[in-house]
């Protein structure tokens, strides 16, 4: 990683200009700045607290350029004077972020940047993943706890997703005290009626609160609850509550629900697209939902996966069910047309087997059905852990410990290399 550095004090001599020594005072009538086209000069003054006309020392200006650099917004910092302007030439540092409150009871956006716009004139929402600005925005976020009312430690790390783990945002977090989902507020007379409703709403107070996490899981497990029952289109919305409840141990933020359940579903009918590799009759055989049947959302989704497990069997592991619903809101109907994005067929590669004894792994092995290079089948792995009466001896082992299985597909040459597992019962 390149480090941050100031570039040295450089004079361009003009004919008439007086030179300072370091010594000296020098007044540049005018101030420039390049290479930060994201940034006015006004901004950037205000960031150096410079002012035309003043009068500087060498001293003096490459301190106001050391601050600019130790932002972390920018990688290098050069300045010289050539008797009337005083021009600064920046090297714009790694890619900005944006930031991520986890768990502060109040709300980002707009407001919130531009009240650290005004105190940091650099900050437009993002920060460098470490350096000078993060440490201004953490430190302005614990002062704004204050004037709350709230004494808490707020801490700044990268924070990243997905396969690569790489840095998308950085995370700002109380570190202490606890923060805490408090009191749950529910709107709507439903939920209040509903038991199961409330059940679900009463796992949550106590628990760890995360701004986006625990407001996702909430609104999820109540829509899905609703779906399950036919209720197709729940409108459902958590937020945090205004003022957290502040106690010794724990900061305690309360939420609001809102639950508008919205129509109650009965099914019409579900289309197969033609082609599929399932017939409307061994569909129709398995489903736990007809045509004249409340909606049910779990039995739907059972049935989609049903449908994907015929193709993942048949070396389809990437094929992907669309089921595309038609609602009828004044006969409060709804009915589906499924089809399928297959993808490629894949083949079987290497089989692994891990955490076993050798003989245990010449045993499994021997009784392995499916070669490499034939069509790879998801569902035989199954049919291999629940051995009855073909192989007494593995079925005895298999039932005493957790069988676990890993597919590592190639999606360059389709071939899917297999790790089998066998973990002890806890």
């Amino acid at each position: 990683m390149l480090r941050n550095r100031i570039l040295p004090f450089v004079v361009i001599v003009h004919a008439l200009a007086s030179i300072p020594a370091k010594g000296q005072n020098f007044e540049p009538k005018s101030i420039r700045f390049a290479g930060a086209p994201d940034y006015s000069d006004a901004e950037l003054l205000s960031a150096t607290d410079l002012k035309p006309g003043a009068a500087l020392t060498y001293a003096e200006t490459n301190n106001r350029a050391r601050k600019l650099l130790n932002s972390g917004v920018f990688s290098a910092v050069a300045f010289k004077f050539d008797g009337q302007e005083l021009t600064f030439q920046l090297t714009q540092g790694s890619e900005l972020l944006p930031i991520r409150l986890q768990n502060l009871p109040f709300a980002g956006g707009k407001d919130l940047d531009e009240k650290l716009h005004r105190q940091f004139p650099l900050y437009h929402g993002l920060v460098p993943e470490h350096g000078g600005l993060t440490e201004s925005v953490r430190s302005a976020l614990e002062q704004m706890l204050a004037s709350q009312g709230i004494k808490a430690t707020v801490a700044a790390k990268p924070f990243g997703g997905g396969a690569t783990n790489k840095t998308e945002s950085v995370n700002f977090s109380i570190t202490a005290p606890a923060v805490l989902v408090g009191e749950i507020k529910t709107e709507g007379t439903i939920v209040m009626l509903d038991p199961k409703a409330s059940a679900i709403l009463a796992k949550f107070p106590g628990t760890p609160y995360d701004a986006e996490g625990s407001i996702n899981q909430i609104e999820t497990n109540l829509s899905d609850y609703y779906k399950d029952q036919g209720y197709l289109e729940p409108a459902i919305h958590a937020s945090a509550g205004v003022k957290p409840a502040i106690s010794g141990d724990a900061i305690r933020v309360p939420l609001r629900v809102s639950v508008l359940p919205g129509a109650q579903f009965k099914l019409t009918g579900i289309q197969l697209a033609p082609g599929l590799l399932i017939t409307p009759a061994e569909f129709d055989h398995q489903s736990r939902v007809h045509a004249g049947d409340f909606a049910d959302g779990s039995s739907l989704r059972e049935n989609w996966k049903f449908i994907e497990r015929q193709y993942h069997d048949r070396g389809y592991i990437k094929a992907k069910v669309k089921a595309t619903p038609t609602f009828d809101r004044a006969g409060k109907t709804v009915s589906y047309v499924v089809s399928v994005d297959t993808g490629p067929v894949y083949t079987m590669g290497a089989l692994t087997i891990d955490n076993v004894t050798d003989d245990l792994r010449t045993a499994m092995l021997a009784a392995w059905k499916i070669p490499a290079g034939s069509v790879f089948n998801e569902g035989s792995i199954l049919a291999f852990f629940a051995t009855h009466g073909v192989n007494p001896a593995l079925e005895q082992v298999f039932s005493g410990v957790n069988c676990r299985y890993f597919m590592h597909p190639n999606d360059n040459t389709h071939v899917v290399d297999l790790t089998l597992a066998l973990e002890q019962k806890r």
